[in-house]
């Protein structure tokens, strides 16, 4: 089973990054506010980058080495390593 580590942008320009085994659901939760307290409180929230991961292990080690950049290392990041969504994830 694959993991992703996905990121999302909130209504107030701040970044969410989680993981998940399918981003498509997971993005639908958040939207409906049935996910992260964060992110309740910040909707709508659009999907800006995902990225796949072997296992779970990896995607957390991706998601904690994320979490500790700079927002402008984030941004860097995103156009760099992670894939837009796809159309069928939104």
């Amino acid at each position: 089973m694959s993991y992703w580590v996905y990121v999302l942008e909130c209504a107030d320009g701040t970044l969410y990054t989680g993981i998940t085994t399918d981003p498509q659901r997971r993005l639908h939760e958040h939207q409906n506010g049935t996910a992260a307290r964060y992110t309740r409180a910040r909707r709508p929230v659009k999907l800006i980058g995902c990225r796949e991961h072997a296992d779970r292990a990896s995607a957390l080690r991706g998601e904690a080495a994320f979490k500790r950049l700079s927002r402008p290392a984030k941004l860097a990041r995103l156009r760099d390593l992670f894939s837009p969504p796809s159309p069928d994830m939104l």
